[in-house]
């Protein structure tokens, strides 16, 4: 693929500046993937977030969604609040339609080589989920931009009330449950804790090595850029075939510097998280 810089934004505390974009291209008009663009907007200054005794940067203060907008937006979609120390999505159930002043959440940072921790808890048949590495992707057709949803670009850590979703029964072997990499591999073991309780749950990404981590155990391992990513990818619903965007994006996840957003899922369920820090790894 073609690419090709247009525009570089400048850094700022909240991704409320200009933005700038990289366009990709197809080099033969027989490729099924459509033109896109990844929209670079800018970020958050880490040296104005606090740290923690253990080095962590702490992402939410459990006052303030400083730091945090909406994917594809420059403001918090009013359906995202703070409750009691901790970051809400005030669902609907009604799926995943990001109706209204909804949509998923991101942090305002690019992430690279890190290790990220936090807490979360559904309620009775929730569904959310945690992306990391993810880009936000425009596409234009016959003149008109959409946005494209931030999972077809982004591995997703699934959250989810194994014990009422119906998601939980699907995919296979349980990757659609809590903690698996959604879709594609099993959380094993599998010891979530029910909804309602508090659910711990890291993210490890170093050189494509990544790790999901649940309740104190590791649970999901597998390596990005790899001769096995992309196989898994064909066996998914992100193949090249049936998704040409997605695996293309998914394939070269996180891009040419290999980072990408943190995100938090609005599926239409209510969902809390707390406790959000980062240790970065560079």
């Amino acid at each position: 693929m073609k690419k090709s810089l247009i525009l570089m934004a400048s850094l700022a505390m909240v991704a409320c500046g200009s933005r700038a974009a990289k366009t990709q291209s197809t080099e033969s008009e027989a490729s099924a993937t459509p033109q896109y663009t990844v929209i670079e907007n800018a970020q958050i200054d880490l040296a104005q977030l606090p740290q923690d005794k253990d080095g962590y940067y702490i992402l939410f203060d459990g006052k303030t969604l400083n730091g945090w907008r909406g994917y594809g937006k420059q403001h918090v979609p009013s359906k995202w609040t703070v409750e009691d120390g901790a970051i809400k999505f005030n669902g609907t159930g009604g799926g995943e339609a990001q109706d209204g002043d909804g949509g998923d959440l991101i942090f305002t940072r690019k992430f690279k080589n890190f290790e990220l921790e936090l807490e979360w808890k559904v309620s009775k048949g929730g569904n959310s989920g945690i992306f990391y590495l993810a880009q936000e992707v425009e596409t234009e057709k016959d003149g008109k931009k959409k946005m494209q949803p931030i999972y077809i670009s982004s591995p997703e850590y699934q959250v989810l009330d194994n014990a009422n979703h119906p998601d939980a029964k699907l995919g296979k072997d349980g990757n659609r449950q809590s903690a698996s990499l959604y879709d594609m591999i099993p959380a094993v073991p599998q010891n979530q804790k029910p909804y309602g309780e508090w659910n711990k749950a890291k993210i490890m990404v170093y050189k494509g090595t990544v790790i999901h981590g649940q309740n104190g155990e590791n649970v999901v391992e597998y390596h990005l850029w790899t001769p096995q990513w992309t196989e898994m990818l064909e066996a998914s619903k992100f193949s090249s075939k049936k998704w040409p965007l997605a695996f293309e994006l998914l394939n070269n996840c996180g891009g040419a510097n290999r980072e990408g957003y943190f995100g938090l899922q609005d599926h239409g369920d209510d969902v809390w998280y707390r406790n959000i820090r980062i240790k970065i790894l560079d």
